[in-house]
């Protein structure tokens, strides 16, 4: 039918024009550090599990495509070196920045992202129509961002004291070498897991991102992928109010009892007092590709 063909025509342009108006999501700054980070640790990780699995063919076999025991220490330590590099980098970038100590804030786990992560799980078991709606940061990125804080802060504290074990013996009892090596290698498996399992997923391999997203390249989220994944950011950048499937998510249902309100207000007071002592440092000016420019406040 020619009237379906045309209808059919005009909303694939519509839906090409909105993949092609983009928001950019990370900036240079942040696209290096991901790179730095996700190079450290891969390199750390063809490097490590070798040694934790020492018995099975793989590990031979790696160790051998290494060139030894001798190179992959070495390998293994440049890893180590750029890890604690960018590790050491972000930690001045979050308290120097303005878009670091935002995005920080933004961070911290809330009481919506438990009710988030609750409305997620009934959507997927299809016992509610309603989706989540996400602000700057889901759950599932928070998540992904402690855990590699908690990580860090395990890994290279135990890999120092492993590292420059003559050293630590002279001033600590040999149980902090046990524990350091029980940690490292306990917490490498952890991370190893967790990147595989749960990061790749999320990012690379669920079936809308499939067969990878190249956001960690270029920094950006089409207009599609916004409205879809972080509606919230969306409206606030866009002013633009998005319509909302299905009744009330179990957040907003929360607010509306006592305790929820009780949590409301004391939530604003303690927002509203940050502000006033550290409005200037902690607001940021965020551009959208082609809109205005808005001020984000912590929210």
């Amino acid at each position: 039918d020619f009237k379906e063909e045309i209808t059919r025509e005009i909303m694939a342009k519509k839906r090409e024009r909105v993949r092609e108006e983009s928001f950019q999501r990370l900036s240079l700054n942040l696209r290096i550090q991901h790179i730095f980070l996700f190079s450290s640790v891969i390199i750390l990780i063809i490097t490590g599990l070798p040694l934790k699995f020492p018995e099975v063919s793989w590990a031979e076999w790696m160790m051998h495509l290494l060139g030894g025991i001798q190179n992959s220490t070495l390998m293994h330590r440049v890893g180590a070196t750029g890890l604690i590099i960018v590790s050491i980098y972000h930690l001045f970038y979050t308290i120097l920045s303005r878009q670091g100590r935002r995005d920080f804030f933004l961070l911290l786990p809330r009481p919506k992202d438990f009710f988030d992560a609750l409305t997620n799980i009934k959507h997927f078991i299809g016992r509610s129509e309603r989706k989540p709606r996400f602000g700057r940061f889901s759950y599932i990125e928070k998540f992904d961002y402690w855990a590699v804080y908690w990580g860090c802060i395990i890994m290279i504290a135990s890999g120092f004291f492993l590292w420059f074990e003559t050293l630590t013996m002279r001033f600590f009892p040999k149980f902090v070498i046990d524990i350091s090596h029980e940690a490292h290698s306990d917490e490498a498996l952890l991370a190893t897991l967790a990147i595989v399992i749960w990061h790749f997923y999320n990012v690379h391999f669920n079936p809308s991102k499939f067969p990878g997203s190249l956001l960690w390249w270029h920094g950006k989220m089409n207009k599609e992928e916004m409205i879809e994944e972080h509606p919230l950011e969306y409206e606030k950048i866009t002013g633009e109010k998005l319509p909302v499937q299905g009744g009330p998510d179990d957040y907003e249902l929360f607010l509306e009892t006592r305790l929820g309100s009780f949590f409301s207000v004391q939530s604003e007071k303690w927002k509203l007092r940050w502000q006033k002592k550290f409005g200037r440092f902690l607001k940021l000016k965020e551009v959208a590709e082609g809109s205005e420019e808005v001020e984000l406040s912590i929210e």
